[in-house]
Protein backbone atom coordinates (compact mmCIF):
# COMPACT_ATOMS: atom_id res chain seq x y z
CA UNK A 1 0.00 0.00 0.00
CA UNK A 2 1.12 3.54 -0.75
CA UNK A 3 -0.44 6.54 1.00
CA UNK A 4 0.30 10.14 0.08
CA UNK A 5 -1.09 12.97 2.20
CA UNK A 6 -1.12 16.67 1.27
CA UNK A 7 2.02 16.54 -0.86
CA UNK A 8 3.53 19.85 -1.97
CA UNK A 9 6.62 20.43 -4.09
CA UNK A 10 8.05 23.52 -5.75
CA UNK A 11 11.04 23.85 -8.02
CA UNK A 12 11.95 27.50 -7.69
CA UNK A 13 8.69 29.40 -8.20
CA UNK A 14 7.10 26.53 -10.10
CA UNK A 15 4.58 24.64 -7.94
CA UNK A 16 4.59 21.08 -9.29
CA UNK A 17 2.52 19.31 -6.60
CA UNK A 18 -0.14 21.26 -4.73
CA UNK A 19 -1.71 19.35 -1.85
CA UNK A 20 -1.90 15.98 -3.60
CA UNK A 21 -3.35 13.08 -1.60
CA UNK A 22 -3.59 9.50 -2.83
CA UNK A 23 -4.07 5.94 -1.57
CA UNK A 24 -3.39 2.83 -3.66
CA UNK A 25 -3.36 -0.79 -2.52
CA UNK A 26 -1.77 -4.12 -3.41
CA UNK A 27 -3.36 -6.29 -6.06
CA UNK A 28 -4.17 -3.19 -8.11
CA UNK A 29 -2.80 -1.75 -11.34
CA UNK A 30 -3.05 2.05 -11.33
CA UNK A 31 -2.37 4.03 -14.51
CA UNK A 32 -0.96 7.47 -13.66
CA UNK A 33 -1.87 9.76 -16.54
CA UNK A 34 -1.51 13.44 -17.35
CA UNK A 35 0.21 15.81 -19.76
CA UNK A 36 3.87 16.75 -19.50
CA UNK A 37 4.37 18.99 -16.47
CA UNK A 38 1.34 17.61 -14.62
CA UNK A 39 3.42 16.27 -11.71
CA UNK A 40 3.56 12.55 -12.59
CA UNK A 41 7.34 12.26 -12.47
CA UNK A 42 7.63 14.36 -9.30
CA UNK A 43 5.02 12.19 -7.56
CA UNK A 44 6.82 8.99 -8.56
CA UNK A 45 10.25 10.31 -7.58
CA UNK A 46 8.86 11.51 -4.24
CA UNK A 47 7.61 7.99 -3.52
CA UNK A 48 10.99 6.59 -4.53
CA UNK A 49 12.85 9.07 -2.30
CA UNK A 50 14.56 10.71 -5.27
CA UNK A 51 12.73 14.01 -4.64
CA UNK A 52 12.16 15.46 -1.17
CA UNK A 53 8.70 17.09 -0.88
CA UNK A 54 8.35 20.52 0.70
CA UNK A 55 5.35 19.38 2.69
CA UNK A 56 3.28 16.25 3.19
CA UNK A 57 3.62 12.62 4.19
CA UNK A 58 4.28 9.42 2.23
CA UNK A 59 3.81 5.93 3.68
CA UNK A 60 4.77 2.66 2.01
CA UNK A 61 3.12 -0.36 3.62
CA UNK A 62 2.26 1.78 6.64
CA UNK A 63 5.77 3.12 7.25
CA UNK A 64 6.63 6.82 6.75
CA UNK A 65 9.37 7.29 4.17
CA UNK A 66 10.82 10.62 5.34
CA UNK A 67 14.53 10.27 6.10
CA UNK A 68 14.23 6.50 5.64
CA UNK A 69 15.74 4.21 3.03
CA UNK A 70 14.91 0.66 4.09
CA UNK A 71 11.46 0.81 2.49
CA UNK A 72 13.08 1.09 -0.94
CA UNK A 73 13.93 -2.61 -0.73
CA UNK A 74 10.20 -3.22 -1.25
CA UNK A 75 10.11 -1.20 -4.48
CA UNK A 76 11.14 -2.08 -8.02
CA UNK A 77 11.40 0.83 -10.45
CA UNK A 78 11.55 0.91 -14.22
CA UNK A 79 12.73 4.35 -15.38
CA UNK A 80 11.59 5.72 -18.72
CA UNK A 81 15.21 6.07 -19.83
CA UNK A 82 17.77 3.69 -18.36
CA UNK A 83 21.33 4.97 -18.70
CA UNK A 84 23.29 1.74 -18.45
CA UNK A 85 27.11 1.75 -18.43
CA UNK A 86 27.86 1.10 -22.09
CA UNK A 87 31.09 -0.81 -21.42
CA UNK A 88 29.29 -3.58 -19.48
CA UNK A 89 27.77 -6.65 -21.06
CA UNK A 90 24.18 -7.61 -20.32
CA UNK A 91 25.24 -10.50 -18.06
CA UNK A 92 27.71 -8.26 -16.18
CA UNK A 93 24.97 -5.70 -15.52
CA UNK A 94 22.50 -8.32 -14.31
CA UNK A 95 25.10 -9.90 -12.02
CA UNK A 96 26.10 -6.49 -10.64
CA UNK A 97 22.50 -5.57 -9.74
CA UNK A 98 21.98 -8.95 -8.04
CA UNK A 99 25.15 -8.38 -6.00
CA UNK A 100 24.09 -4.85 -5.04
CA UNK A 101 20.53 -5.70 -4.06
CA UNK A 102 21.38 -8.89 -2.19
CA UNK A 103 17.92 -10.39 -2.54
CA UNK A 104 16.78 -13.65 -4.14
CA UNK A 105 16.65 -13.06 -7.90
CA UNK A 106 14.84 -14.85 -10.72
CA UNK A 107 17.56 -13.89 -13.16
CA UNK A 108 17.42 -16.88 -15.52
CA UNK A 109 13.62 -16.80 -15.63
CA UNK A 110 13.56 -13.20 -16.84
CA UNK A 111 16.41 -13.73 -19.31
CA UNK A 112 14.39 -16.49 -20.95
CA UNK A 113 11.10 -14.59 -20.71
CA UNK A 114 12.35 -11.55 -22.62
CA UNK A 115 14.59 -13.48 -25.01
CA UNK A 116 17.89 -12.05 -23.80
CA UNK A 117 20.04 -15.18 -24.21
CA UNK A 118 21.62 -14.07 -27.53
CA UNK A 119 22.61 -10.72 -26.01
CA UNK A 120 24.16 -11.74 -22.69
CA UNK A 121 27.75 -11.22 -23.84
CA UNK A 122 27.06 -8.09 -25.88
CA UNK A 123 28.01 -4.63 -24.62
CA UNK A 124 25.06 -2.49 -23.61
CA UNK A 125 26.27 0.34 -25.87
CA UNK A 126 25.81 -1.96 -28.89
CA UNK A 127 22.19 -2.89 -28.18
CA UNK A 128 19.13 -1.47 -29.91
CA UNK A 129 16.68 0.64 -27.93
CA UNK A 130 14.17 -2.20 -27.81
CA UNK A 131 16.71 -4.68 -26.48
CA UNK A 132 17.87 -2.21 -23.82
CA UNK A 133 14.23 -1.86 -22.78
CA UNK A 134 13.98 -5.64 -22.40
CA UNK A 135 17.09 -5.57 -20.20
CA UNK A 136 15.41 -2.78 -18.22
CA UNK A 137 12.31 -4.95 -17.75
CA UNK A 138 14.36 -7.98 -16.70
CA UNK A 139 16.09 -5.88 -14.04
CA UNK A 140 12.76 -4.53 -12.79
CA UNK A 141 11.01 -7.87 -12.41
CA UNK A 142 14.06 -9.81 -11.26
CA UNK A 143 13.19 -9.29 -7.59
CA UNK A 144 9.98 -10.26 -5.80
CA UNK A 145 8.92 -6.77 -4.74
CA UNK A 146 5.53 -5.81 -3.23
CA UNK A 147 5.46 -2.59 -5.30
CA UNK A 148 6.39 -2.01 -8.95
CA UNK A 149 6.63 1.50 -10.40
CA UNK A 150 6.85 1.47 -14.20
CA UNK A 151 7.53 4.67 -16.17
CA UNK A 152 6.49 4.23 -19.83
CA UNK A 153 7.24 0.47 -19.82
CA UNK A 154 6.17 -0.16 -23.44
CA UNK A 155 8.82 2.12 -25.00
CA UNK A 156 10.51 0.41 -27.94
CA UNK A 157 9.01 -3.03 -27.35
CA UNK A 158 8.17 -5.37 -30.23
CA UNK A 159 4.71 -7.02 -30.17
CA UNK A 160 5.95 -10.31 -28.69
CA UNK A 161 7.80 -8.55 -25.85
CA UNK A 162 4.76 -6.36 -25.19
CA UNK A 163 2.64 -9.49 -24.76
CA UNK A 164 5.20 -10.93 -22.32
CA UNK A 165 5.21 -7.66 -20.37
CA UNK A 166 1.42 -7.73 -20.01
CA UNK A 167 1.53 -11.37 -18.93
CA UNK A 168 4.20 -10.59 -16.33
CA UNK A 169 2.21 -7.67 -14.92
CA UNK A 170 -0.92 -9.82 -14.66
CA UNK A 171 1.05 -12.60 -12.99
CA UNK A 172 2.49 -10.28 -10.37
CA UNK A 173 -0.90 -8.66 -9.82
CA UNK A 174 -2.37 -12.11 -9.12
CA UNK A 175 0.26 -12.44 -6.40
CA UNK A 176 -1.04 -9.28 -4.72
CA UNK A 177 1.55 -6.83 -6.05
CA UNK A 178 0.85 -3.12 -6.47
CA UNK A 179 1.58 -1.36 -9.77
CA UNK A 180 1.89 2.34 -10.53
CA UNK A 181 2.29 2.74 -14.30
CA UNK A 182 2.75 5.90 -16.35
CA UNK A 183 1.99 5.54 -20.05
CA UNK A 184 0.70 7.44 -23.06
CA UNK A 185 -0.65 4.25 -24.65
CA UNK A 186 -4.39 4.18 -24.00
CA UNK A 187 -4.80 0.61 -25.30
CA UNK A 188 -2.34 -0.49 -22.62
CA UNK A 189 -4.44 1.35 -20.01
CA UNK A 190 -7.68 -0.22 -21.25
CA UNK A 191 -6.24 -3.73 -21.17
CA UNK A 192 -4.53 -3.60 -17.77
CA UNK A 193 -5.55 -0.74 -15.50
CA UNK A 194 -7.90 -1.32 -12.59
CA UNK A 195 -8.01 2.42 -11.96
CA UNK A 196 -6.89 5.62 -13.65
CA UNK A 197 -5.26 8.48 -11.73
CA UNK A 198 -5.30 11.65 -13.84
CA UNK A 199 -3.02 14.49 -12.76
CA UNK A 200 -3.12 18.07 -13.93
CA UNK A 201 -1.27 21.07 -12.49
CA UNK A 202 -0.15 19.07 -9.47
CA UNK A 203 -3.65 17.93 -8.48
CA UNK A 204 -5.64 14.74 -8.97
CA UNK A 205 -8.48 15.51 -11.34
CA UNK A 206 -9.80 11.97 -11.37
CA UNK A 207 -9.22 8.64 -9.62
CA UNK A 208 -11.40 5.68 -10.44
CA UNK A 209 -12.18 2.88 -12.86
CA UNK A 210 -12.36 3.32 -16.61
CA UNK A 211 -16.11 2.77 -16.43
CA UNK A 212 -16.44 5.54 -13.85
CA UNK A 213 -14.34 7.78 -16.11
CA UNK A 214 -16.63 7.11 -19.05
CA UNK A 215 -19.72 7.80 -16.96
CA UNK A 216 -18.36 11.04 -15.56
CA UNK A 217 -17.32 12.43 -18.95
CA UNK A 218 -20.03 10.92 -21.13
CA UNK A 219 -17.32 9.63 -23.47
CA UNK A 220 -17.03 5.97 -24.43
CA UNK A 221 -13.60 6.34 -26.02
CA UNK A 222 -10.87 6.44 -23.37
CA UNK A 223 -8.74 9.03 -25.17
CA UNK A 224 -11.72 11.38 -25.47
CA UNK A 225 -12.66 10.71 -21.84
CA UNK A 226 -9.15 11.62 -20.69
CA UNK A 227 -9.27 14.80 -22.77
CA UNK A 228 -12.67 15.71 -21.30
CA UNK A 229 -11.64 15.18 -17.67
CA UNK A 230 -9.03 17.93 -17.91
CA UNK A 231 -11.80 20.51 -18.37
CA UNK A 232 -13.56 19.52 -15.13
CA UNK A 233 -12.87 20.33 -11.50
CA UNK A 234 -10.43 18.03 -9.60
CA UNK A 235 -12.11 15.40 -7.43
CA UNK A 236 -9.28 14.80 -4.94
Amino acid sequence: MIEVENLHKKFGKNAVLTGLSLKVEGGGIYAVLGPNGSGKTTLIKSILGMVVPDQGLIRVNGQPTHRKWKYREELSYLPQIANFPGNLSVSELLDMIVDLRRQPARQQELIAEFGLEPFLNKKLSNLSGGTRQKVNLALTFMFDSPVYILDEPTNGLDPASLIRLKERIRLEQSRGKLFLVTTHIMQFVEELADEVIYLLEGKIYFKGTLEALRQRTGQNDVEHAIAAISTQEPNA
